[in-house]
């Protein structure tokens, strides 16, 4: 999962693009990059790290000009830590192009072997960003009229993409002398919008994976990029958009409702905040049916993004709702430890139970998802310890029990503690008095209820349905191999239906 920007302006973009970074920043903490046009000269500045510790101020000043693209990554398998694979892309011909991608593409070794063989490009990482990059700068060359663009050849170029390429991809490029161009997946999988602004120079333009970064910006939002579309924002202000992609079919994501976006944004017309209020509703009526409501003292929710559905939840079954867990907001993500001694203390370091709120009471946790479990577990053994009586455990999701492919990094069966197991199993592994999940229906429900024109979603983790159509089971056992040899192998000993407690949880 990754974050993405692209702007036209009238004056300079590196402070703006600066600062939507930082508003996009949950989107990806792993490496951040700007990248930005003078003319026909390109300046970037990329790197490992948080957005404030990748930019400097000699930084800036080498990023002049008026427009740009930036981007936040959230690595999947195999990239976290490789400077080399932080964005954005550049390749010098034709006429130099960047390019920054959310998303992932499931036909990436096809595409490089096409690279290698067909289109004489070369690859220089394991990223498939790179690939895409290739990919568009090839169909540019070849739609060129001559040596110059115009908007009618860079959506061609984006049509020619589109039939070669799969998977969920949002994007945004950079033409030297020409502009920037976004462009989204035929699924519509991974969010994407654009805004306006209107000064006395002219209209300005801003894209973004979520409108948070528009309006905290001070741009109107015009509208999300449609499936399949291509927009392209030219250097003299003008806009251009043009479907190219054939029977394209809207199936936003909806983890992002779930746990990944900002709740202050609206993504494909549904206010993220207020579908995790009406996950809430239907998990209390879940709740209600499956638990004895009596027994319940308090609902406490797992900061911050389940807040929202545990808030509707205690409301709705008149309980009262209390903040048992404290954040510590300068810990980074629990990456992967080498021991499960290590793997607790990183958990531990980034919330802090209160004891006065556990004490002597029977209590239902309300989290966003449970992935991987060891975070779950933990948690539900920090509750205890701090005199909790009885722990009860509520997921705003269903069980997550098959592999994401599209982005979001937990892509292995064996990393899932619901893959193979029933709930009662689930409940036991974590160590909760009791557990009920979401169920798909009602989670889907959620955001159609807030946008009833979203009649599809991309929820493959939860339902096992990959929308692309080309993920196989071979496909997934070499995503799976490939992951845990980035990781250094398991334990030989290990059965698989154990190793979904054997990771720290990045996700839960």
């Amino acid at each position: 999962m990754c974050g993405i920007l692209g702007v036209v302006s009238r004056g300079p973009v590196n402070q703006l693009l600066y600062d939507g970074l930082l508003l996009l920043q949950h989107r990806g903490q792993d490496a951040a990059g700007i990248a930005t046009a003078m003319g026909k000269k390109f300046g970037m500045q990329k790197g490992n790290g948080l957005v404030r510790d990748v930019f400097r101020t000699r930084n800036m000043r080498s990023l002049p000009g008026n427009s740009g693209i930036a981007h936040v990554r959230y690595p999947t398998a195999g990239s976290a830590g490789d400077s080399e694979e932080a964005q954005p892309f550049y390749v010098n011909a034709p006429f130099g192009l960047m390019l920054a991608h959310n998303g992932n593409l499931t036909n990436s070794e096809q595409i490089k072997d096409e690279m290698y063989r067909r289109d004489l490009r070369h690859i220089n990482t394991e990223s498939d960003s790179e690939a895409l990059l290739n990919v568009l700068a090839h169909e540019l060359q070849a739609e060129a009229n001559g040596v110059s663009l115009d908007p009618d050849a860079i959506f061609r170029a984006v049509a020619n993409l589109h039939r070669r390429v799969r998977g969920a991809y949002a994007c945004v490029a950079e033409i030297a002398g020409y502009g920037v161009i976004a462009f989204r997946d035929p699924f519509g999988i991974r969010p994407l919008c654009y805004g306006a602004a209107e000064t006395d120079a002219g209209t300005e333009y801003l894209v973004a994976s979520e409108s948070v970064a528009l309006e905290g910006l001070g741009f109107r939002m015009v509208r999300d990029v449609h499936p399949g579309e291509a927009v392209f924002f030219d250097l003299d202000g003008n806009f251009h958009s043009r479907q190219c992609a054939q029977n394209p079919s809207l199936n936003p994501c909806v983890f992002e409702y779930v746990y990944f976006a900002r709740p202050d944004s609206i993504i494909d017309g549904a206010s993220v905040y207020a579908t995790r209020l009406r996950m809430g509703e239907y998990l209390a009526e879940k709740v209600k049916r499956e638990f004895r409501i009596g027994d319940i003292d308090v609902v406490m929710p797992i900061p911050d993004t389940s807040r929202p559905s545990a808030m509707q939840l205690a409301t709705r079954l008149n309980l009262d709702y209390r903040e048992g867990f404290l954040k510590n907001r300068y810990v980074g993500r629990t990456f992967i430890m080498p021991g499960q001694a290590v793997r607790k203390r990183s958990v531990r370091q980034k919330l802090n139970a209160m004891s006065v709120e556990f004490k002597g009471k029977n209590v239902l946790l309300v989290d966003d998802s449970i992935v991987r479990g060891t975070t779950s577990h933990e948690i539900v053994q920090m509750a205890r310890d701090s005199g909790a009586n009885k722990v009860f455990f509520a997921s705003a999701s269903p069980p997550v029990r098959y592999p994401n492919v599209y982005g979001i990094d937990m892509p292995t069966r064996g990393e899932l503690i619901a893959n193979g197991r029933s709930d009662e199993e689930i409940r036991w592994a974590i160590g909760a008095d009791a557990l009920v999940y979401q169920d798909i229906e009602a989670m889907t429900r959620s955001v159609r209820d807030v946008n009833p024109k979203l009649s599809r979603f991309e929820a493959s983790c939860f339902d096992g349905i990959y929308i692309t159509g080309d993920v196989t089971a071979q496909y997934l056992d070499r995503l799976e191999e490939a992951r845990i040899l980035a990781q250094g192998g398991a334990d030989d000993d290990t059965p698989k239906s154990q190793m979904s407690l054997q990771f720290s949880a990045a996700a839960d």
